[in-house]
């Protein structure tokens, strides 16, 4: 095989690869939708979640577990746990996000998902084409998503708008950041650590949910500045 057929099945083999996330990705979030969906149905199992702070506060705890274990020992996990694990976390996560249907309106929260969308496949797109390696990207990223936790932290006292705002601006530029390094360094890892199948099968997943955490935090940011409130 002469080194352009080399070339040429390696670039499918890889973007096999990212079909197979962003299809993992897409399959969490329309557990998510439709998790949320189903509980605007229970109107008497949506007031027990929002008005009961210990059930809130449990499942918002067990989404924070179930992250955590499942990217730290995602590799070391069948393919089908694997899986699983990510569609559990999708379905929590979509539980509680219902709140936003209770706070926006449903017309600008599909505007801003559609924002959301258009948004992440550029930058997703970029990260997969770039030459540019984006380590120092990632890394100022992270920095910045570390200050804006804090922040926010430190804004549940202070109750300050404007640190709202600027918590919210700077959120908006990591997550975009983010989405362009994880998707780069999914290709990186693909490419280096992936002995057979059946680990570019777990890595597809983990990238998936990581992935999926960058849109959904994208999204709510992009929510406080397009998201309509209900009268």
């Amino acid at each position: 095989m002469d080194n352009q057929s080399v070339a040429r099945s390696a670039q499918v083999a890889e973007s096999n690869f990212l079909s197979r996330v962003y299809l993992w990705m897409a399959g969490g979030l329309v557990v998510s939708a439709a998790a949320s969906f189903w509980l605007l149905s229970q109107p008497n199992l949506l007031r027990a979640v929002f008005t009961n702070s210990a059930l809130l506060i449990g499942l918002v705890i067990a989404e924070l577990g179930l992250v955590i274990w499942f990217s730290a020992a995602a590799m070391r996990m069948s393919v089908a746990m694997g899986s699983t694990l990510f569609l559990a976390y999708s379905f929590l996560n979509g539980i509680t996000l219902t709140s936003i249907f209770l706070v926006y309106t449903g017309v600008s929260v599909l505007t801003t998902f559609a924002v959301t969308a258009g948004t992440f496949f550029f930058f997703s797109l970029y990260g997969a084409t770039t030459k540019k390696d984006l380590t120092g990207v990632g890394g100022l990223a992270i920095m910045g998503l570390i200050g804006v936790i804090i922040a926010s932290i430190v804004n549940i006292f202070l109750k300050s708008s404007a640190l709202m705002w600027v918590t919210t601006f700077i959120g908006i530029a990591v997550f975009l950041g983010l989405i362009a390094y994880d998707t780069q360094k999914l290709k990186a890892i693909r490419a280096t650590g992936c002995e057979n199948a059946e680990a570019e099968k777990r890595v597809a997943i983990l990238g998936a949910l990581t992935l999926y955490l960058d849109f959904i935090n994208l999204f709510i940011l992009l929510l406080r500045i397009f998201g309509k409130r209900r009268d």
